[in-house]
């Protein structure tokens, strides 16, 4: 592992410190009058997801985090506990915690492939696609004489997850759906 000086702590960033993983989310490097240099350090747990505070001196030396990503493949979820396997070996199954997993199940239908981060062999956290396709499992019909300008109904997709989407949108179609905001960005295939 690489050693990282003070005023190498910058923006996205990943670097361990008593032992957790953390990604700099900023950092200030400042020097008063006659003081020594120092950096001013936002960051985050990537084990915890707490956000920390933190200033480095000229004599603070940090460790590269050897964060890795692998891919797994999604299987279910049950009961809070969302299981999973490695993606040739369907025998090599293991859980993880719903704070491990965010809000996975509502993009990410059984059986697909996702991200996970890994942190000295352990799972730290999935990473959600930015863009997903789901088909949609209900939609009421368009009202008559309500298709100009943008109007939108709610549709639940095949996850559960209900958006707002154009009026056009019917039970079957497969949208494109941004994780990010939750929201409705294109049909990808009608029914």
């Amino acid at each position: 592992m690489a050693k990282i000086e003070y005023n190498q702590i910058l923006p996205k960033k990943t670097v361990e410190m008593n032992g957790d993983p953390y990604l700099v989310i900023s950092s200030h490097i400042a020097k008063k009058d006659r003081q020594k240099a120092s950096n001013n350090v936002r960051m985050k747990n990537l084990r915890t997801g707490h956000v920390i505070d933190k200033t480095f001196h000229q004599s603070d030396i940090l460790k590269d985090a050897d964060i890795l990503k692998r891919e797994v493949k999604y299987l279910y979820s049950s009961k809070g506990e969302f299981w999973f396997c490695e993606p040739n070996n369907p025998r090599e199954r293991f859980s993880l915690e719903a704070e491990v997993v965010g809000e996975l199940d509502l993009f990410v239908t059984e059986n697909n492939l996702v991200e996970a981060i890994v942190f000295n062999d352990e799972i730290m956290s999935i990473v959600t696609p930015i863009k997903v396709s789901l088909k949609v499992k209900e939609a009421p019909d368009a009202v008559k004489g309500n298709t100009s300008s943008g109007a939108t109904k709610e549709v639940m997709m095949e996850t559960g997850l209900t958006i707002q989407a154009p009026q056009f949108i019917n039970r079957g179609d497969t949208l494109r759906i941004n994780t990010e905001n939750k929201e409705y960005s294109e049909r990808a295939e009608k029914a």
